[in-house]
């Protein structure tokens, strides 16, 4: 079994208004990240929320999601990663792998999803990553030996530290695009920009 894990809590404090809720494709960009997750073969997807709960929640509540509350989300990612994993692995004791997803990617697709777990089952390491940039990225699967790891974050630090420290223990399948994320207005405007001229 495999769980997703998106990452949805923070307020956008570079952008200034919610990221979540911006307009990408005519959906507002995390229900397209939950959709893309939703129409791979991962079996069980945790959306983790925070700042604005209620705003987000409202655009993903009708579809085959958990929501998890994460009330310390101002300490960072870390809490988030480490209660999304905590309850996919309270409703699913079987859970084999987590793929975790941040919400700020609008070329997210079903491939690179597809991808990663096919990576992970013919190569057979623990961490599974997207490559982009030059480096190793998100999304990224983690297989249940890296669980504590996890479980042992900061509350102020992601995974990105797990995938450096072990790069015997990577395999990277390439995203196409993975380096474009929403961070900052500038950020959204180029990217809209760049959409309406191809």
């Amino acid at each position: 079994m495999i769980g997703a894990i998106v990452l949805a809590a923070g307020n956008s404090s570079r952008m200034g208004v919610s990221k979540q809720l911006l307009d990408v494709y005519g959906d507002k960009l995390l229900r397209r990240t939950v959709r893309t997750i939703l129409k791979t073969e991962i079996d069980t997807v945790a959306v983790v929320l925070g700042a604005r709960e209620q705003d987000h929640r409202t655009i993903v509540e009708d579809l085959h999601v958990d929501i998890v509350s994460n009330t310390k989300w101002a300490t960072g990612m870390g809490s988030s990663i480490k209660q999304g994993l905590a309850h996919l692995g309270r409703k699913h004791p079987d859970l084999s792998a987590v793929i975790i997803f941040v919400c700020d990617q609008p070329l997210l697709n079903t491939a690179v999803i597809s991808d990663l777990i096919a990576g992970y089952r013919r190569n057979k390491k623990p961490v599974i990553a997207s490559g982009y940039a030059g480096m190793p990225g998100v999304p990224v699967l983690f297989d249940k030996s890296i669980f504590d790891k996890l479980e042992a974050l900061p509350d102020h630090q992601g995974a990105k530290k797990i995938i450096l420290q072990n790069p015997a223990d990577v395999h990277t399948i390439p995203f196409a695009g993975g380096e474009i994320d929403l961070d900052t207005m500038e950020d959204y405007n180029a990217f809209l920009t760049r959409e309406s001229s191809e």
